[in-house]
């Protein structure tokens, strides 16, 4: 092959100009330059000794969370460059503490609605010229997770409050059955102090309140040590280059969202401590409300509702005021609003505590408090804001059409769905166990408010929905699994009865393994179900639309609980109707606990990390731009680590780099080549393996992986080659247009290596599908000949 055509088939530029190289690095190229190789690893993590091949390595920059490791031979390369003339300086950046560690972090996952709904905002579906649409685009999504902030603080008021405070203490054989309640109980206490509903929904109060603070010092912490990692500041790395980027992930202040985490922090604590001072004073203004009440009273819970509603619209007004500043790096701190908001609302919790816990003589709790309204008010924002989402999501689809777009550009409005789903079933669920475990089997006490029974009772339907769409995907597997039967015989040369004998050898032909065949075809077909995912998603948020409406309107129109409802109908309506409710109830609590118990594990587990922790990075990866509450974002640590130490190397050097990326460490790669300048990004060369880029990110997050943004980072590096199995669940195609792609995407490596024993694999070959890709020797080949074509001149432009 001469040149010219691995200059084609390597999607290097033909090109070069070594002026272009002496201006960017500030020396001239030489033969010395001193090349680096900047291996990333994916999910679930590695050692530096196994990334590096060798026992001895050492720390050269970065701490225990994320570090760059090098072998020890090579600590000094740069002092050395004529011993690494026949090949670059190979370091590692580990960055798997950021996403992992010890058990404790799965308590993470009870913020997964947060994390969800935060998902949706990176959705938006590419466009052209519409700017305000993509702002509305935002602030709906920032709206809906403010709902579900509200949402999780109604939940904890509802169980300490009304089922606990209000409910059971108020009920003789309930606080006789819970001996710790006595003290709240105005029979058994004799009518003591903390007897008064007033008081004892006060001191409840403590409990929503302490969920609030510790949302907020969860937030705050991480805040400190993710949002606090600068980017590199491109006007004092390169004064002379330009600053627009056309690409979303390459503008400077992408990965530095500190300014809008902070405020939107505020907001939502503050929307946290309201909803707990409302959840308080308006039972108590209520009770003043009453005919014979005393004026003053009466007065200061107008004047307290009157307050509630103006720090509402404060509150409202922050989260829709602004979203992300890209452009530049945004290093203000809006400080009189991130301090004063909150502390506001705290004065105003105060306030609702001390008047709930005036003496009110004659007052007493019957029934729930005013819940419904609460819940279903929130069930109904919710579902109009996501309707709305769907819609402007459309019209940005349509200003750019792609047919790999994820359900057409409505990924948004579907996770977001799936977000406020997850959120009312764990509100639900909670509130059911609780009363449950409250009220035992005598049916002592009214039950939490009536919408929440009703969501815990179409949760059978909907997992009968999903066992449907199970049976769907497992006859889709079985389709393809016969169609990739005969591709794998076509592939191994077993079309015939038996294997030919290897030239060279004296073997006798291996029979055909009929069931090494179907294993392989089957992995295949299942690696290609990750394709499905969009139609999966799409059909269950449709379903939880619709049922979450039906459970809307059923609770509105009856004002029972399904059980009662259907009780005078038909016998085998009041039957599903009772069974739907109960069975509903105990899957929301043995799902939560499955749920818990298999975070825990996944981050304890290397191997079920790599099978559930994709989904969490992929989450985890995005910046905290619609809710703060949400998991950090590890790639506002780890973007701006890869970037600065690509940088740094090239000015310090003048020598060019291959950054190596398998998984999501590819992804990180991308990110971290579109944030350096276009001087230093034209010496780079991009080797990505198992890489999502296109197959998960570009269909989901089309606005910045799309086709458009892959195509534009392939122009702008040296040189790129993507490698994929067709076995590999996770990794696929980059899928360039026109000529372009042939020269990114290699074509499928083999899996497994051998079909059977041969002298090179005496023992049976495993199917790697997304693991080991450096154990093929076509890795060695393929990434031997990127290395290759890295010199000291930089390339010319391409037009591919």
């Amino acid at each position: 092959m001469d040149r010219a055509t691995e200059h084609a088939e390597y999607g290097e530029r033909p090109g070069r100009s070594e002026t272009g190289g002496r201006e960017a690095t500030g020396r001239t190229g030489t033969d010395d330059d001193t090349a680096l190789e900047l291996l990333v690893h994916g999910v679930g993590g590695t050692t530096p000794e196994r990334m590096l091949d060798d026992p001895r390595t050492v720390r050269v920059t970065g701490d225990d969370t994320a570090a760059v490791f090098r072998r020890i031979d090579d600590a000094d390369a740069e002092a050395r460059p004529a011993d690494h003339r026949g090949g670059p300086v190979p370091e590692a950046y580990v960055w798997c503490n950021l996403t992992s560690g010890n058990g404790s972090r799965a308590l993470w996952l009870l913020l997964l609605p947060f994390m969800v709904v935060n998902l949706a905002h990176w959705m938006r579906p590419g466009a052209r010229h519409r700017r305000r649409t993509i702002r509305l685009h935002g602030l709906l999504v920032r709206l809906t997770g403010l709902t579900l902030t509200v949402l999780l603080v109604a939940a904890a008021c509802e169980v300490a409050l009304d089922l606990t405070a209000w409910q059971c203490a108020g009920t003789r054989a309930c606080a006789e059955a819970h001996t710790w309640l006595g003290f709240l109980s105005p029979d058994l206490s004799h009518h003591g102090w903390w007897s008064s509903p007033g008081r004892r929904l006060a001191l409840a109060a403590l409990v929503p309140t302490a969920l609030t603070v510790l949302l907020w010092y969860l937030s705050h912490r991480t805040w400190s040590e993710y949002e606090s990692q600068r980017p590199m500041d491109r006007a004092e790395a390169r004064p002379t280059e330009d600053d627009v980027e056309p690409v979303a992930l390459g503008r400077p202040g992408f990965w530095y969202g500190r300014r809008l985490v902070a405020r939107l922090r505020a907001a939502h604590t503050a929307a946290g401590f309201l909803t707990v001072a409302a959840a308080v004073g308006t039972s108590a203004a209520r009770e003043d409300r009453r005919p014979g009440g005393p004026a003053v009273l009466e007065l200061l819970g107008w004047l307290f509702n009157a307050t509630l509603v103006v720090l509402a619209v404060v509150v409202v007004w922050v989260v829709c005021r602004r979203g992300r500043s890209e452009r530049r790096l945004d290093r203000e701190l809006d400080g009189h609003l991130v301090r004063g908001l909150p502390t506001a609302s705290i004065a105003v919790l105060v306030l609702a505590l001390v008047y709930a816990g005036w003496s009110r003589p004659g007052w007493s709790s019957a029934g729930r408090l005013p819940g419904d309204l609460t819940f279903g008010g929130i069930t109904l924002v919710q579902g109009l804001l996501v309707l709305a989402l769907a819609v402007v999501a459309r019209v940005l689809h349509r200003s750019r059409p792609d047919p790999r777009t994820a359900l057409h550009g409505l990924g948004g409005p579907a996770v977001a769905m799936l977000a406020c789903a997850l959120g009312g079933v764990m509100s639900a669920g909670v509130a059911q166990r609780v009363a449950d475990w409250l009220g035992g089997t005598d049916d002592a006490l009214p039950g939490p408010p009536i919408l929440l029974t009703w969501q815990a009772a179409v949760i059978p339907p909907l997992l009968l929905v999903v066992v449907t769409l199970l049976v769907w995907l497992a006859r889709r597997t079985w389709v393809l699994r016969r169609a990739e039967t005969a591709a794998v015989e076509e592939e191994y040369g077993l079309a015939e009865a038996v294997r030919p004998r290897a030239s060279g050898t004296d073997e006798e032909p291996e029979p055909r393994d009929t069931a090494r065949t179907l294993r392989i075809a089957r992995t295949r077909a299942m690696a290609a179900l990750t394709d499905r995912a969009p139609r999966v998603v799409g059909i269950i948020s449709t379903v939880t639309l619709l049922l979450g409406a039906g459970a809307l309107a059923g609770a509105f129109a009856t004002g029972q609980t399904p059980a009662r409802a259907a009780r005078d109908s038909y016998a085998f309506v009041a039957g599903a109707a009772q069974t739907a409710q109960a069975l509903g109830s105990w899957l929301i609590g043995v799902g939560f606990l499955l749920f818990v118990t298999w975070g825990r594990r996944a981050y304890k587990d290397a191997s079920a990390r790599r099978t559930i922790g994709i989904l969490w990075d992929v989450g985890t990866f995005w910046p905290r731009a619609a809710h703060p509450f949400a998991p950090p974002c590890y790639a506002e640590r780890a973007v701006p680590d890869l970037t600065w130490r690509m940088a740094t190397w090239t000015r310090t050097t003048g020598g060019r780099l291959v950054i190596s990326g398998h998984s999501q460490g590819s992804v990180l790669a991308a990110a971290a080549a579109w944030q350096l300048t276009p001087s230093v990004r034209s010496r780079v060369a991009l080797l990505t393996y198992g890489s999502p880029l296109e197959r998960l990110y570009g269909r989901w997050f089309p606005a910045h992986f799309g086709p458009a943004s892959l195509a534009s980072l392939h122009r702008e590096v040296d040189c790129w080659r993507n490698l994929y199995r067709l076995t590999d669940p996770i990794g696929g195609p980059v899928r360039l247009p026109g000529r372009c792609g042939p020269e990114v995407d290699a074509e499928p490596f083999k899996d497994p290596l051998a079909y059977g024993r041969t002298a090179g694999h005496p023992l049976p070959a495993p199917i790697l599908g997304h693991s080991d890709y450096q154990a093929d020797p076509a890795f060695a080949a393929e990434r031997q000949r990127l290395l290759a074509r890295i010199g000291p001149e930089v390339p010319g432009p391409r037009d591919c």
